[in-house]
């Protein structure tokens, strides 16, 4: 179910590059702090290949993701990227140490895979809900209503329909 639910927001990421140029991808958008699709769609890549990339070792710390300028400038290279992490998802659970730097103290927080997976997959919703806004703003291009919004909401407004 995590998995299915994680290629599916991956899915609608690539639907979405697949619609892109790449200069409406690397526009700015003044109400994300000039911020651009692509610069959340990286965000969202490099995040999952940071966990991916250090499951061997069970030591992860989000804060040294790799930070590739070719992901938030070409949509190609990005839904590439995007079918890589997909290939790689489905494996054993297993614990993980999240390292982190606060305000110049290094912390250990015990995790597990599924669990940075949730993380990730939270992660990706809400930086699609603010690349929803780049598009409302910078392109033409419309997406699903559903597109940004966290599954439990999904299901409440389903509750809530008349």
């Amino acid at each position: 179910m995590l998995i299915t639910a994680i290629q599916n927001s991956l899915d609608e990421l690539s639907d979405l590059l697949g619609r892109l140029s790449d200069k409406e991808y690397a526009c700015p958008c003044d109400e994300l702090g000039h911020a651009t699709i692509g610069e959340h769609t990286r965000h969202i890549i490099e995040m999952f290949q940071c966990l991916q990339n250090n499951y061997d070792t069970e030591v992860v710390n989000y804060d040294l993701r790799q930070r590739n300028i070719l992901i938030q400038s070409s949509t190609e290279f990005a839904a590439l990227k995007i079918n890589e992490i997909k290939t790689k998802l489905d494996r054993p659970n297993k614990s993980i140490q999240l390292q982190q730097s606060l305000d110049g103290t290094e912390i250990d927080i015990e995790s597990n895979y599924f669990r940075e997976l949730l993380y990730n997959l939270e992660h990706c919703i809400h930086h699609q809900a603010l690349i929803k806004v780049a598009l409302l703003k910078c392109t033409q291009i419309s997406v699903d209503e559903n597109f940004g919004v966290a599954r439990s909401t999904i299901e409440y407004r389903k509750q809530c329909a008349p």
